[in-house]
């Protein structure tokens, strides 16, 4: 378990920078024109190999090592479990579009979309960023992978709240500021972990969150990193995303051990 090198403040920022590549989203998505973003998806085919193959190589794996088969398989189930409850009562959309507009009534609604878009992604931001800080703790290598991943799976959250808002306001500003402060409450996670669980952190404790962060990324990496992935581009480009990502974090794990 990594102590030194303040891992609180490391965990804070790296959770601030993956929070905030949803303000690059947003204005990825004010600046180009054509809503074409197939790019992404080997970006985000990337994000889901690193998260995936990190949760069940080093996460689960590490805690499996140290609390047991069983308990670490209920931390991690656990994970998931939850997400998946936040992600049943707060769901949100990825993919959104600059439709045409007529009326006063559709207009209402494309701007109340971005904004139940924006909430929704607020909420689910927090247990990100929660998760980025524990694996913080375990390990600023893994702590700066996952940030990385989250990050880029936060440019198309931008995306989704930046464009109604915008197309039923024409204004750039207040799009803008929604994904931003929509991406702030990733920090916000981060900071209550360290209010409610840094007083209590143990070795054991550490290793059941681990457990428990690597079920809620297989989550998001099934439930909304790959399916917005293939709605942005080929299906085979995402399939070289995951594996290039799974390569990169097979070989971080064996050459900075």
């Amino acid at each position: 378990m990594v102590m030194n090198n303040n891992p609180m403040i490391i965990g804070l920022a790296l959770s601030l920078f993956a929070g905030l590549a949803t303000t690059f989203g947003a204005l990825l998505g004010l600046l180009v024109k054509k809503n074409d973003f197939k790019v992404l998806a080997l970006g985000l085919g990337l994000s889901a190999g690193v998260m995936l193959y990190v949760s069940f190589a080093e996460l689960l794996m590490n805690s499996i090592s140290h609390l047991g088969f069983l308990p670490a398989n209920l931390a991690f189930f656990g994970g998931l479990l939850l997400i998946y409850v936040i992600d049943i009562l707060v769901p949100h959309e990825y993919i959104a579009e600059c439709l045409p507009t007529t009326g006063d009534k559709r207009t209402k609604r494309l701007a109340a979309a971005g904004i139940m878009i924006a909430i929704g992604i607020a909420i689910h931001n927090v247990a990100e960023g929660m998760a980025v800080f524990i694996g913080t703790i375990h390990s600023v290598r893994v702590g700066l992978f996952l940030a990385i991943a989250i990050a880029i799976h936060n440019i198309p959250e931008g995306i989704s709240v930046s464009l109604p808002i915008y197309c039923a306001t024409g204004s750039r500003k207040k799009a803008f500021w929604f994904s931003f402060c929509s991406g702030l409450t990733e920090p916000l996670g981060a900071l209550i972990a360290i209010l409610f669980l840094w007083p209590f952190l143990t070795p054991q404790l550490v290793n059941i969150l681990l457990a428990f962060v690597g079920g809620i990324m297989v989550y998001i990496s099934f439930d909304e990193i790959l399916p917005a992935a293939h709605k942005y581009g080929e299906e085979h480009v995402v399939a070289l995303g995951i594996i290039l990502g799974m390569v990169i974090m097979a070989g971080t794990l064996v050459f900075l051990r």
